[in-house]
């Protein structure tokens, strides 16, 4: 499945915020205006020449269906992130920013941490995306970024967002069969080895699943 307009992108996230409960107490977002934001903020990333790569949910939708978002989610450099003044930055760590354009909510991860720039200059390739050519993270891409992410998240408590990790974890491993192997070797080299060996385990029962899906499917 490929997502072939800025317009479908805008309706995944506004699909998204609306149907979120949460959102239904306030001021709600003009659902119109998120979609024009989307539309805009892609236009300004293209005319200013911003070197980032699009990962998270939307870069999923790419590869298979069934995947939800109320943000965008992207690679960057400071150097980049400093180009758009127009973007409003809410909270920062050393390798996270927060930020909206607009009604878009942005989560940016910044290419100091070494796994995040190894996937931007690695792992990311350009695809006709959202009518224009736009850097996409590969499928071995983004699993290194969610299986890189999965022992923060335990050790958070935030099991409804580790359950959306692992399951776009297993959809692309089921959909696309990459050397798991060597992602995990790559993988390695970014995380202690207590983390490895979560991350190891959750893989290998991830891929019991898949098995075991693909026996009684067969």
């Amino acid at each position: 499945m490929t997502i072939q307009s800025s317009d479908q992108i805008g309706n995944v996230i506004r699909n998204a915020v609306v149907f979120n409960v949460r959102n239904w107490s306030g001021d709600m977002m003009n659902s119109d205006s998120l979609i024009q934001s989307v539309q805009d903020f892609f236009a300004v990333l293209e005319e200013r020449k911003i070197d980032y790569v699009l990962v998270g949910g939307i870069a999923i939708l790419h590869y298979v269906e069934g995947r939800n978002t109320q943000d965008l989610d992207l690679l960057m450099a400071v150097s980049s992130l400093e180009k758009l003044p127009e973007v409003k930055v809410l909270s920062r760590d050393m390798y996270f920013v927060r930020a909206n354009y607009n009604e878009l909510q942005i989560d940016i991860l910044l290419t100091q941490n070494p796994l995040f720039k190894k996937v931007h200059d690695e792992y990311s390739k350009m695809e006709r995306f959202l009518d224009r050519d736009i850097p996409l993270a590969t499928v071995e891409g983004l699993l290194l970024l969610k299986l890189y992410a999965l022992p923060s998240l335990y050790r958070q408590g935030n099991f409804a967002r580790v359950g959306i990790y692992e399951n776009d974890i297993a959809t692309l491993l089921h959909y696309y069969q990459p050397d798991v192997s060597a992602l995990l070797k790559r993988l390695s080299n970014y995380v202690d080895g207590k983390d490895f060996a979560e991350i190891k385990s959750v893989v290998s029962d991830i891929q019991t699943r898949i098995k075991r899906f693909r026996n009684e499917s067969s």
